[in-house]
């Protein structure tokens, strides 16, 4: 979008829609992990909950570092906000996403409750382990966020239709604003007073 573009575009926070599925993956991960744990399963708790550990680990890995080269590019050609841009609210951009998120985010705890049946506990833990990546991706924002000064944000017209998706093919760029805009911090999280809470 070009910087002189006066239409006006709705601006959603990149890192508060990547944050946005953390909480609800992991707490829906940790149900399904406790409640899991329960049948001893084909393999045993004991295995299951080692197993579960494992794609714990690889779960957080991979969701982390997925398409980061992409929110790299995106971030370095972020055009300034206009005057004409309007920044959407924290509250509106999580709630959008868990909105459009709500009946995978049921299906997938609902998946790993079955697989306990074969391998206890790991279903769970691998949706945790999901849930942490997010976390973690958007903490990597954050930093970078810090290091550039801006804060990131991307046209809500170019999320998919669930209110995610924040480095997806439609994304052309991002636009960027100074440090205190909006209601978020640097990552996401809701600001409390200072801008670095």
């Amino acid at each position: 979008m070009a910087r002189g573009d006066r239409r006006v575009q709705g601006l959603a926070r990149v890192a508060v829609v990547v944050r946005a599925g953390a909480a609800p993956t992991w707490w829906f991960g940790v149900l399904a992990a406790g409640v899991g744990v329960l049948p001893s399963g084909i393999t045993g708790r004991r295995i299951g909950v080692m197993a579960g550990a494992a794609l714990f680990i690889l779960a957080a890995l991979v969701v982390s570092y997925a398409r980061r080269k992409r929110y790299t590019t995106l971030a370095r050609a972020a055009a300034r906000a206009g005057k004409h841009d309007v920044l959407q609210d924290r509250a509106v951009s999580v709630r959008n996403w868990r909105r459009g998120h709500r009946w995978w985010l049921v299906l997938a705890c609902a998946l790993a409750l079955g697989s306990a049946f074969a391998v206890p506990a790991a279903g769970g833990m691998l949706l945790a382990g999901a849930g942490t990546g997010l976390r973690l991706k958007a903490a990597w924002l954050g930093r970078r966020e810090r290091a550039d000064d801006v804060l990131l944000w991307i046209r809500v017209d170019w999320l998919d239709k669930r209110g995610g998706a924040p480095a997806g093919k439609p994304v052309r760029g991002y636009r960027s604003t100074g440090i205190a805009a909006g209601d978020a911090t640097p990552g996401g999280a809701r600001r409390r007073g200072d801008v670095y809470a």
